[in-house]
């Protein structure tokens, strides 16, 4: 059975980034597969690297030393079958939270060995999923679509083949009353949540599903 880890990067829980990594798991549990969903801001205190190159000790390479709540959950993404990350869009990038775990994630694979710059032998599909304010096709290009290349690339490099689902002009509270946010229409908010979002709940779905059954990375 596969095992897949489902991580949601966004400190609310039972909203748009929950809510579609939830999905995506749901689709991999409904292909068969295992998954453990983790709420990134719910784990005890972590840091991001501490460049203390534990990393890269020939007793520990490819290993994060660092010993705090993250660990564990490095420890099962090395393990996996799969890897599912969502996160928001906070100014432009990703949660501290979910930068926090790139840094680990990628760093201590990386070797700085011209020969062997990267020494992860296990290589798994990757779903990155990014809930936006900002519309989609803000992410066409520009700043936007070059942040979502680089955090691509570098899964792509270090993890495994990676999949990027976007979900933009996201409904951010229920009651826009309380809030004065004139740059929003409420309703137009509201309509979409009603009508767009259940479609990309279902997307997210079927990318779960396909990670399970015919994962993109061989």
């Amino acid at each position: 059975m596969k095992h897949i880890v489902a991580i949601n990067a966004s400190p609310r829980t039972g909203w748009n980034t929950s809510i579609l990594v939830r999905e995506a798991a749901r689709g991999a549990e409904s292909a068969g597969a295992e998954v453990e969903v983790i709420d990134l801001y719910r784990l005890e205190k972590f840091t991001g690297c501490v460049s203390c190159f534990g990393c890269k000790l020939p007793e520990h390479m490819g290993e994060c030393v660092c010993r705090d709540g993250l660990q564990p959950v490095l420890e099962k993404i090395s393990r996996a079958d799969g890897l599912i990350a969502g996160t928001p869009n906070y100014l432009g990038d990703v949660t501290a939270g979910f930068r926090a775990l790139f840094e680990r994630l990628i760093f201590r694979s990386l070797t700085y060995n011209r020969e062997r710059p990267n020494c992860n032998g296990h290589r798994i599909p990757v779903l990155f999923i990014m809930t936006s304010n900002a519309p989609e096709e803000s992410y066409a290009k520009g700043s936007y679509a070059d942040m979502i290349a680089r955090y691509k690339g570098s899964l792509d490099s270090f993890v495994g083949e990676t999949r990027v689902m976007i979900s933009g002009n996201t409904l951010q509270v229920n009651d826009y009353s309380r809030y004065n946010w004139t740059m929003f229409d409420p309703e137009a908010k509201k309509l979409r949540r009603e009508t767009v979002f259940p479609a990309e709940k279902e997307k997210a779905f079927a990318l779960g599903a396909e990670m399970a059954e015919n994962p993109w990375e061989k």
